[in-house]
Formats: C-alpha cells, structure tokens, sequence
C-alpha cells in the first residue's frame, strides 16, 4: 500500500546495460568462499562479486535467514536477500556432516579470500578457523566479521545493528534534543560495516602480492559505530563535552535544516558566510539579510539561529518547492527535495546514475536491481545477476571448481554433505 492507503504501483525499470564485451573486471579470478549471512557479511561479498569475483555462498540446508524475512518477496526470493546477494553462487552444504566439511575444506584450499561472520568460536568449532584453514592455504585472505571483535569479554555476545548503535553512544546522537534517542532507520552500522570488511579484504589480496602471504582481517560493528560517530566523538575527547542530538539542525553551522516551501519540504545546507550571502541575494532577493550584523558571519547566525529561522521560514512558505529548487540550483546552494524512497527512485538524479535496474529472472520474469556505489574506467563491474535460488548452483560448483565426478557427488549426497536433496523441475540444481 501506498503512505495514502491506495494500492501501491511498483516503479517500471529499465533493462540493465550490457557491459562492454571483453572488458576485465577488477577482481578477475579472485575465488571467495562465502561463509557469511544475514547482512555485515553478504555486503562485502556482494561489493567483492560486483568487483568480478567469483563468490560462492556455502548456505545451511535451510538457508540464509534473509530468504525468510517478512518483506516483498518475487519469484520465491525476499526483497531483503535480494538486496545483499546478486552475483553470488549458492552451494548448499550441512557444515556438522564429515562429508560437508568435506566440500567445504576442499573449496577453502581454492579460495583466495574466505568471510564469515558468526559468533566468534563457531568456525574453530567447525574447524574452520583461521589456524587450521592456513595451513592447508597461506596465501587465502580470511576476513572474520562480528559484533564485538575476536577477543574480549564481549566477542563472544550476539549483537545487532540497533543494539550497536545504542552501545556506541551513535543513537545518542540520533533524534531531537527534547526526545529520547532515535534509532538510525537503515541498517548503517551493518552496511558500514560490510563496506569496511571490503576494504579489509581488497587490503589483504594487495598485500599477498608483495608478502606472497594471506592473513586474518578482522572487522567489529561495534569499532565502525565508533567510527560512524568520529566526527562528534573527537570533539567529546578534545573538550570533554558529550555532544547531544540536534534533530534537523546541526549546531556548528546555521542555517541547516528542513525547510517548508508552500507544497512540501526540502532540505537546506548552508555550511559558510559565501554560500549564504548566495542564499540571501540570488535566491531569496534579501541582500540586507546578508549585511544584517546578526547574519553575517557563521557563528552570528549559529548564536541567532530563531531569528533566522524564523526569517528563511516566512520566505520559503510564500512560493511552491519546485522553484525553491530552480532558484538553489541556480545559485549552485546546497539544497534539496525532502523525498519518499518511490519519488527518489523515480527523480532524474537516479535516473541518470542508472541504479535502479530490471535483471532477467528464472522464476520472476524480471527482478529489480540497485547497482553498486563505483563507476571503473577499464574494469568495470561484473554484469549483475540476481540473488541464487537455494542451492541454485551446489551441482555446478562441485563439478567446475571441486573437479567431482558423479559418483563422487552422489556418495557425498549419501553423507549428508547437502542436507535432503530435493529434486527441483525449475532450474535442477537447488537442494533443499
């Protein structure tokens, strides 16, 4: 349903633009062993196969929880594993099995960079830790994702995105100083935190080409929360001050903030004394703003903030946003529409990125795609493919990169390598 109650219009996509024909990818042979799930994790191994690995995601018999999140689903896929796994292989494998650890050591051996991200413990009762894994394979870049770091009194402790952003002091920062905290809505420090792992393990792959050995990168949500919130935690560690929440206004810079126009909010930025006198003359025509001693400088805006406030309010409201944004733009002042997620998927500004893709789907027809953050003049992105069907390639995995004959997979099936098998009449090769 839409925010007005009247049923919702998925958007019309474009068909994603073939890449060029031949062209390299960054990441050009770089085989990763997925162990990761849920979200921190399948982030950086969704950016490393956007960067053309090839990433192989070794899921339970039962799967990732994400392919049973209650939200939009199409062609038997959630929108949330949607969302953090295109371009991945899915290899079903029932880890507490000899013959599943079997496969999974076998593909290890391979794999160029390993990511996990369960509780600290689990691999190594798996054995599949760090230790034991470098032995079979030192050059493999083993990236180890969790809540509160591998050592410590917490690492042991689950722990999640709006738990961390709690413990962190970033939802502190979060929500309008008479109210209480506000969780930040997206999940950030997870995200974030995915991104981190990326750059830990593109890291790790340049330094094997000049050590000639891997090494274990660890990355804690709870050091990137701290570091999500730097900005105002370095002011608190050089005054002492606890920095409080602002809501819409930040307290360093005046005016910033959402404003009304006669037919909805936009959102202003005005960080320095040029862009306002811009503000004043250009877009609004009130140069005595600008001379006026209480709106001259940074801080005698900051330290005057009502009085403006309420000036740029009675403004704004007189004229419809659209030419509000004309004007801003035209000055070139930092400004923008306070948008829905449906108007910013259908604004010009998406458009011309291309982010908001249609990809060719088994099962669905078509499924949506929203292209990753980075553009590469000679390696670009692999060509997106949509998120796997459960087990979707356990048979092409074992046969391309394990080398297993038939008789061979069908004795590791026999083992419980793969959990039940299940024969599947749309694709063959998912197992459930």
């Amino acid at each position: 349903m839409a925010m007005d109650g009247s049923p919702a219009t998925p958007l019309e996509l474009p068909l994603h633009e073939p890449r060029p024909t031949g062209a390299p990818t960054a990441l050009d042979g770089v085989l990763v062993a997925d162990f990761s799930r849920v979200l921190a994790g399948p982030v950086c191994t969704q950016l490393l196969a956007d960067l053309g690995a090839r990433v192989i995601k070794i899921e339970h018999p039962d799967g990732d929880d994400m392919r049973h999140a209650s939200q939009a689903s199409i062609g038997g896929l959630t929108s949330a594993f949607l969302a953090l796994n295109r371009g991945k292989q899915s290899l079903v494998l029932d880890l507490a099995t000899a013959a599943g650890h079997e496969v999974a050591i076998d593909l290890v051996r391979r794999a160029d960079v390993l990511v996990e991200n369960f509780t600290p413990g689990v691999m190594k009762r798996l054995k599949l830790d760090y230790d034991a894994i470098a032995k079979i394979n030192p050059r493999l870049v083993y990236c180890s994702v969790s809540a509160y770091g591998q050592t410590g009194a917490a690492a042991r402790r689950s722990g999640y995105d709006p738990v961390i952003q709690a413990e962190s002091g970033l939802m502190s920062l979060n929500g309008f100083a008479d109210r209480p905290p506000v969780r930040i809505g997206p999940p950030v420090v997870d995200v974030s935190t995915g991104m981190m792992a990326c750059n830990a393990v593109l890291a790790g792959l340049l330094a094997r080409q000049h050590t000639g050995c891997g090494q274990h990168v660890e990355v804690a949500l709870f050091d990137t929360a701290a570091n999500l919130g730097a900005l105002y935690g370095m002011s608190y560690l050089v005054d002492g001050n606890v920095p409080g929440r602002f809501g819409q206004a930040p307290p360093g810079a005046a005016p910033v903030g959402l404003f009304q126009a006669s037919d909805g909010p936009f959102y202003l930025c005005i960080v320095n004394d040029r862009l306002f006198r811009r503000l004043a003359t250009d877009v609004l025509g009130r140069p005595e703003l600008a001379g006026d001693p209480r709106f001259a400088t940074n801080r005698a805006r900051t330290a005057n903030r009502t009085a403006l406030f309420a000036a740029l309010e009675t403004a704004f409201a007189a004229r419809p946003r659209d030419e509000w944004m004309s004007r801003l733009q035209a000055a070139n002042v930092p400004a923008g529409p306070m948008r829905t997620l449906a108007e910013a998927f259908a604004s010009p500004e998406m458009a011309a990125r291309g982010l908001a893709r249609s990809l060719p789907h088994d099962t669905a027809g078509s499924v949506p795609n929203i292209g990753p953050p980075f553009r590469f003049s000679h390696t670009p992105t692999a060509a997106p493919a949509p998120a796997p069907a459960l087990g979707q390639h356990t048979k092409i995995v074992l046969s391309e990169v394990l080398g297993y004959d038939t008789a061979r997979c069908t004795a590791l099936a026999g083992g419980g390598a793969f959990g039940k098998m299940q024969d599947e009449t749309d694709g063959g090769d998912r197992h459930e």
